[in-house]
């Protein structure tokens, strides 16, 4: 099954038609609103160089999780 999705408000202009692996393999920056010193700083604190690394870090995804659930919770 194919699947699109419109991703270009998301990603900095550069990478809005790249494919997936290339956008993944991309530094952190290529996520629109973030910039090389965003990529310095995350290399620096959390040795994030990519975006693949940035969305499978455990600190992120449990946040993402529980900002998911707020307001869900009984």
């Amino acid at each position: 099954m194919a699947v699109s999705v419109n991703l270009s408000k998301a990603l900095d202009k550069d990478y809005e038609d790249k494919d997936l692996k290339d956008v993944l393999d991309a530094p952190p920056s290529a996520l629109a609103g973030l910039t090389p010193k965003h990529d310095e700083a995350l290399k620096e604190a959390l040795n994030i160089k990519t975006v693949r690394e940035l969305g499978t870090n455990k600190y992120f995804a449990v946040a993402g999780v529980l900002a998911a659930l707020e307001g869900k919770t009984g």
